[in-house]
């Protein structure tokens, strides 16, 4: 089917000056301050819950409302950047930048753990330290009893594949301890962005961040001539900046399902991000740029376009798997670790690559359909 998008130079639209960007640029500073009094209430707490699971739910509401507010604002920097003070602007997106990476990282470990523990889950039916065995898939509880073992013998007689039934036991076996294994790295990492971003929300450049965003919710600094400056041709280009980018992307390939395009240099000893995944995360980025140039143009009248968030979604499964596949590998780079363990790692490490695959493919299925906007 053809692909159909928004056309952000329609005159019929009518004109959107740089009064918008200034609207728009008040109200997420609005929204940034109004999350940091909320987060300053709950006490700073964060998945850490040491406020209490109410406390901490708070926190994290909080801090995801911070980083979707800062997201926002350096977004329409960089896509309206002509319209805005040079000086002001180049100076403000790299703290911006600095600050939403600061606050994303420690959810990203603790959504990161809990997609892999889940995964483990679902190959082995493997039960992790910390969890029953009449936990449901998903949930986390304390007080577990540890994993045999060795699997008890069924009484069903032998099985009709004698095979790939030790691999199975292997994996059953290996992926408690690769459980274990990811759940003490990946805490740890954790711990220590929390204690970062605590350090940042309590220092100097933090304030002065925030003081800047002050005063941009009742004064933004744009150019003289931005009042009557039209804001359509700089969404424009955001727009064909992501076009140009899917334009690159291996569409065909992705859109063959079981392709196995994501699995290549999946033995390679190279520690470094996979290269095939830079093209689709930059598409990410582009993309979110475009989402937030949209906001500016159409404001809370506009339409929602579906087929844009369920790409953007598509794509942040694609990010979380490619992510939670190199800690898998980084895991199984561990010295000294039991052959059962690398297997089960290995196992996990081809099973998120899949899951990176069938995100191309979720991707390149919506990315073809026709715009379709809700009111």
């Amino acid at each position: 089917m053809a692909q159909q998008h928004l056309d952000p130079t329609n005159p019929l639209a009518g004109p959107v000056t740089g009064d918008a960007l200034a609207g728009y640029l008040r109200a997420q500073a609005t929204e940034f301050l109004r999350a940091l009094r909320l987060h300053r209430e709950t006490g700073g707490s964060t998945a850490n819950g040491s406020h209490g699971s109410n406390g901490s739910e708070d926190a994290v509401d909080a801090a995801r409302a911070l980083r979707r507010a800062v997201r926002r604002i350096s977004g329409s920097l960089h896509t309206f950047r002509p319209l805005l003070d040079p000086d002001w602007s180049e100076s403000m997106r790299p703290e911006l930048a600095w600050l939403s990476g600061t606050l994303a990282m420690e959810h990203a470990y603790a959504a990161r753990l809990e997609r892999l523990l889940l995964a483990l889950h679902r190959l082995s039916g493997a039960v992790f330290p910390g969890q029953s065995a009449g936990v449901a898939v998903g949930s986390r509880s304390a007080g577990a009893e540890p994993v045999p073992k060795k699997a008890e013998p069924g009484n069903a007689g032998p099985p009709s594949h004698p095979a790939p039934a030790p691999d199975r036991g292997n994996l059953t076996v290996g992926a408690a301890k690769a459980g274990a294994l990811l759940e003490r790295q990946l805490t740890l990492a954790r711990t220590r962005a929390h204690s970062s971003a605590l350090q940042a929300l309590g220092s100097s450049r933090f304030h002065a961040v925030a003081d800047n965003i002050a005063v941009l919710a009742s004064e933004v600094p744009l150019t003289t001539t931005a009042p009557t400056t039209g804001l359509h041709p700089m969404a424009a280009a955001a727009e064909e900046r992501l076009t140009d980018a899917v334009g690159s992307l291996p569409l065909v390939t992705a859109g063959s399902p079981y392709n196995a395009a994501a699995l290549i240099h999946g033995l390679s000893p190279d520690p470094a991000p996979h290269p095939q995944d830079a093209p689709w995360h930059q598409v990410r980025l582009l993309l979110r740029l475009h989402r937030y140039a949209r906001e500016v143009l159409d404001g809370d009248r506009g339409p929602v376009d579906v087929r844009l968030l369920a790409a953007g979604q598509a794509l942040d499964r694609h990010r979380d798997a490619s992510e939670a596949a190199a800690a898998a590998a980084q895991a199984a780079r561990t010295p000294r670790i039991a052959p059962a363990t690398a297997y089960a790692l290995g196992v996990l490490h081809a099973d998120q690559r899949h899951e990176v695959e069938a995100a191309r493919f979720a991707f390149q299925q919506c990315w073809q359909k026709q715009t379709v906007g809700t009111p």
